[in-house]
């Protein structure tokens, strides 16, 4: 969850703000590249500065403006294409960075973007042209891994223009679309254009920090809050369309339990687990009516986990059967009830686990079925399994598999990757799922999740796992 704070103007920050616009020295890394399109494109005399040597000047510069072209590799993008590339994205207030950078010894192949994004220091989306050749890699919790991997396929496929311009652009679009949080404050709306100001233009930046910083300030903190309300809203009415069917199904297992407590055969035991069943079963009700955000829902299903086992013991002390050991939910539904084994699975693409399942779909397995899992609305007119499904399902299904359950569980799917971070779990779940808080345009320096970081190179994958020569990496081929 972002907790960015803007504390008030105090006069020694002011001065120290106003030491910094009159005393600022042309020639920055931070002027560099786009920068310098931006001014260009304003109308804005700029002086060249000196072309970036490392790896940290780019981050500089990233941190001041989304897109850093080094001198060296001006002809692969021009100004007026910077400029118009960096007003995409400031545009769409999302943390895409972009680097167009030479394939020199500055820049060495190994490890390239994790350094690049410690070195900047802030969560979100980064997309490297190198030379020829192009890769991305983000924070989880900002754009899941396998979002960039498509998204990175999508731009280096066969056929596709492969021109910086071209795919840097096509890169963007999607990008902004599936980026969570917002643009880094330290970006701020400047063009970081080159020489020093002039003493008058100083003095009148001075005042308007004076006047209107504060009110700046305010304005951020409303608007982040008004884009964090409607997200909150918009992942509540998805979970509460599913909670209202799992509410609904589980009344009517009671109905079909039919149970008595003045039964023949009843006794004190069985009363009691039926109690306990009704409670959780007001209970779901009465806490997804009081919900206000997607971390309230795992409360709900907790309690609707809680109830379904009360019933399933219930219905066993019935028959006259030994009650069973306390098991998760199924893992294709928890509408199943409690598993009654473990089976190897694997969800598309991804590794085999030991997952908890009820009988039916224990026995699907074996016979090679597909078991019957729970589908959701993904927002595309489609319906999919849950675990193949956004961010807003992990609380829903937190509350159902807890004690650190569920990221095991999820390993490779598409809401595994998005909850393995602390960050994404801090956001849709209230930070059951680890501790952190950072989200897309904070500053984390460099405590960061690097799994966003360490994919297969520049043939497809993501960044840093140190595989960047090889694969159709910087010669071109990974297009």
């Amino acid at each position: 969850m972002r907790n960015r704070r803007f504390p008030s103007l105090s006069a020694g920050l002011l001065l120290t703000l106003a030491a910094a616009v009159l005393g600022t020295a042309p020639g920055t890394p931070a002027t560099t590249g786009a920068a310098g399109a931006g001014s260009a494109a304003a109308g804005t005399s700029a002086v060249a500065p000196a072309p970036a040597t490392t790896i940290d000047e780019v981050a500089q510069a990233l941190r001041r403006s989304p897109v850093y072209v080094d001198p060296a590799a001006a002809g692969q993008l021009s100004p007026a294409q910077a400029a118009a590339l960096t007003k995409k994205i400031e545009d769409a207030d999302k943390p895409v960075f972009v680097a167009v950078l030479p394939r020199t010894a500055a820049f060495p192949e190994q490890d390239l973007l994790a350094t690049l994004r410690t070195d900047t220091g802030i969560t979100g989306v980064y997309a490297v042209r190198l030379g020829d050749a192009f890769d991305a890699g983000a924070d989880p919790q900002v754009m899941p891994t396998r979002a960039v991997d498509n998204l990175t396929a999508a731009v280096k496929a066969p056929g596709t223009a492969t021109d910086a311009a071209t795919q840097l652009n096509a890169f963007v679009d999607r990008a902004v679309e599936q980026a969570r949080g917002s643009a880094p404050a330290s970006w701020g709306g400047s063009s970081g254009g080159g020489g020093g100001p002039s003493s008058t233009t100083a003095l009148i930046v001075v005042g308007g920090i004076l006047v209107l910083g504060g009110g700046t300030a305010y304005g951020v903190v409303r608007r982040n809050r008004r884009r964090k309300e409607e997200e909150e809203r918009a992942a509540l009415d998805k979970l509460r369309v599913v909670v209202d069917e799992d509410i609904t199904a589980y009344g009517e297992t009671l109905d079909r339990l039919d149970f008595h407590p003045a039964e023949p055969g009843a006794d004190d035991t069985m009363r009691a687990d039926y109690e306990r069943a009704l409670d959780s079963y007001e209970t779901a009700k009465s806490r997804m009516a009081a919900a206000h955000r997607p971390s309230d829902v795992r409360e709900v299903t907790r309690a609707l986990e809680d109830g379904r086992f009360s019933l399933a013991v219930l219905e066993a002390r019935r028959a006259g059967r030994e009650p069973p050991a306390r098991r998760p939910p199924c893992f294709f539904d928890p509408r199943h009830g409690p598993s009654v084994t473990d089976a190897r699975w694997s969800p598309a693409g991804g590794t085999a686990r030991e997952i908890p399942v009820c009988a039916v779909d224990a026995t699907r397995l074996r016979a090679g079925e597909e078991p019957l899992g729970r589908t959701v609305d993904t927002g595309d007119g489609r319906r999919r399994p849950y675990w193949e499904a956004g961010p807003a399902y992990g609380p829903w299904a937190g509350g159902y598999f807890g004690g650190g359950l569920l990221p095991g569980l999820l390993v490779g799917t598409v809401l595994g990757s998005m909850l393995s971070t602390p960050a994404y779990a801090a956001e849709y779940g209230g930070g059951d799922f680890g501790p952190g808080d950072w989200s897309g345009g904070d500053s984390s320096g460099a405590d960061f999740d690097s799994s966003g970081f360490d994919g297969g190179g520049f043939d497809g994958g993501g960044f840093g796992g140190g595989d960047f020569g090889g694969g159709g990496g910087f010669d071109g081929g990974g297009f």
